[in-house]
């Protein structure tokens, strides 16, 4: 009996744009308005290269003058300066033994993509939170840092937090944290729900921000036997305050299959080019290979704030929980 290879089943363009597509829905990032898709950033990539510079005017500065009949004003001028966010380049292959053979009686391709799709979603996450730990240990990103290492968190400590921003703190909407910060705010009865109008649980809040928990969040273990506790920390985004941006440039191959017959071995490869960058926090890093790796993103050395404090949307909180 013929079986059917997964050559037969996945139309490579069709399964590399499905993939994209699943990936955005899955995406916590995406869905809570901490990333937003920034259609020029798209283009940009697409463009080649490994960095994308974005020029921005700075704020307007320099006070008022009173005005004069034999005094003329005198002009101030606007600057100029330039974020750069670094462009990913990332790659995954998956192979199985008769793969397709093994599916049978279900949808391969569906099978397939929604399980690339998980994938992709859950490494994107993981570049985010690298991303935010390298911008984060940025000497120059000190004044959003609210270290509260020796403490627990509570609502108090979430509202100092944001206060950080000043009177652009209203635009902070999201929070992210790992499931043992939100175990502790669901035990201090601080996490709200709303539900759908037929009872169903849709999204989780706390004091108004929409909640995102990932275990992979930065978890440090401070101390040594039994002095030793755990430093977590939490971000508040406001939102699009990270840019997200995905393209395709030239010479790459976004999906293929390929096969070993004599093995039996069928593989689905997938490659993908994304920015995720926090706005306002240059990228002035030299990656060992062709693109950064997460390690690299983490290090605090490769980063740079060019915004004014207050417009960058991000502040994070370490601390402890009881």
């Amino acid at each position: 009996m013929a079986v059917t290879k997964i050559s037969d089943v996945i139309v490579p363009e069709h399964f590399a744009a499905y993939v994209i597509e699943r990936t955005a829905e899955k995406s916590k990032i995406l869905n809570s308005g901490i990333a937003v898709a920034n259609p020029r950033l798209n283009e940009l990539i697409t463009g080649g290269g490994t960095t994308i510079n974005m020029p921005y005017w700075k704020d307007l500065s320099g006070a008022d003058e009173v005005l004069s009949d034999s005094t003329p004003l005198t002009p101030g001028k606007i600057n100029a300066d330039k974020d750069v966010a670094c462009v990913l380049y990332r790659g995954k292959a998956f192979g199985a033994n008769e793969l397709a053979g093994a599916l049978a009686g279900d949808d391969p391709v569906d099978a397939i993509v929604e399980r690339f799709a998980d994938y992709r979603a859950r490494q994107e996450q993981k570049t985010l939170i690298a991303v935010l730990t390298g911008a984060f240990a940025a000497a120059s990103m000190s004044n959003h840092v609210l270290d509260k290492s020796t403490e627990a968190i509570d609502g108090n400590m979430v509202l100092d937090a944001k206060q950080l921003l000043g009177d652009s703190a209203d635009q902070l909407q999201a929070i992210m944290m790992h499931s043992a910060v939100f175990t502790e705010l669901q035990k201090q009865n601080l996490i709200e729900y709303t539900t759908t109008s037929d009872g169903n649980i849709k999204f989780a809040t706390y004091l108004g921000y929409n909640i995102v928990v990932d275990d992979g969040m930065p978890v440090e273990t401070v101390g040594t036997g039994n002095d030793a506790y755990k430093v977590y920390t939490t971000y508040l985004f406001a939102r699009g305050s990270v840019g997200r941006g995905e393209g395709t440039p030239v010479a790459l191959t976004l999906a293929e299959t390929d096969r070993d017959s004599l093995a039996g071995d069928d593989f689905v490869i997938n490659r993908w080019a994304l920015v995720m960058h926090p706005m306002g926090v240059k990228w002035k890093g030299t990656p060992s290979g062709a693109t950064p790796s997460n390690s690299e993103l983490a290090t605090g050395t490769n980063w740079e704030r060019v915004y004014e404090d207050k417009n960058i949307g991000i502040v994070a909180i370490k601390h402890k929980i009881s």
